[in-house]
């Protein structure tokens, strides 16, 4: 089993202790560096090419949401998990917006948050489930209608269809040609169509239109005792 390996940015040394701790209880997730702010976790995200990088928001030097920005553009492969006392709308929006991972609040509990960083490092979406209740109900509530609009216009094929969820789920290019057999090319090209139809010119938006649509669903899973104290901001 492949081990994963993980970039810790939190201002608090004392939450960085608590979460090397908790992550590595396990043999299959190593943490290979801990930053106390969000440009020391663009740099060393550049340095040490971690599969996941669990982000705090409220940080010195670039907050996690600069910082995010920042590594999802010149370290794409890196995947960015939100782990966050905040869970206000605001924060949510611009976190689904940049295109992170996953988003999970400090309470939830350890077992949690190491499914997440498994989920988020196979491609997977990964939200706490009062994020994910958010979601669905914002999205549904303020795209219903320009959904609605879309979808007698566009009449994806099931091809398409297909294609749209692998996108969502945070697949890239050349994973969804393996999986469904088919060329990079011809992904892209579906990838084009898919945008053309519904007039949607971003992933994030794909990703917000498929949530919308009920094509896919971030991963809800309950919150149990035992969580992470919400230390911080």
């Amino acid at each position: 089993m492949k081990t994963i390996s993980v970039l810790l940015a939190d201002d608090h040394m004392v939450v960085r202790e608590g979460l090397r701790v908790l992550v590595e209880t396990d043999g299959d997730i190593e943490v290979v560096g801990e930053a106390k702010t969000g440009r020391e976790a663009v740099d060393m995200t550049l340095q040490l090419h971690p599969d996941v990088v669990v982000m705090d928001i409220a940080m010195p030097l670039l907050n996690g949401l600069q910082a995010t920005r920042q590594i999802l553009r010149t370290a794409p492969a890196t995947k960015v998990l939100i782990l966050s006392a905040h869970a206000d709308p605001e924060h949510v929006e611009q976190v689904v917006l940049l295109g992170a991972a996953g988003y999970l609040i400090k309470q939830t509990s350890a077992d949690i948050l190491l499914e997440a960083i498994r989920e988020v490092q196979n491609g997977k979406k990964f939200f706490s489930p009062s994020i994910s209740k958010y979601l669905r109900e914002h999205y549904q509530k303020t795209s219903h209608t320009a959904l609605l609009r879309k979808r007698k216009g566009a009449s994806l094929t099931p091809r398409e269809e297909v294609v749209l969820q692998l996108i969502a789920e945070g697949k890239a290019n050349k994973q969804i040609a393996s999986e469904l057999g088919i060329s990079i090319k011809t992904v892209e090209k579906h990838r084009q169509h898919l945008m053309q139809k519904l007039r949607i010119h971003d992933v994030a938006g794909l990703t917000r239109y498929a949530i919308a649509a009920g094509v896919i669903e971030s991963s809800i899973q309950p919150t149990t005792n035992g969580g992470i104290a919400p230390t911080g901001e």
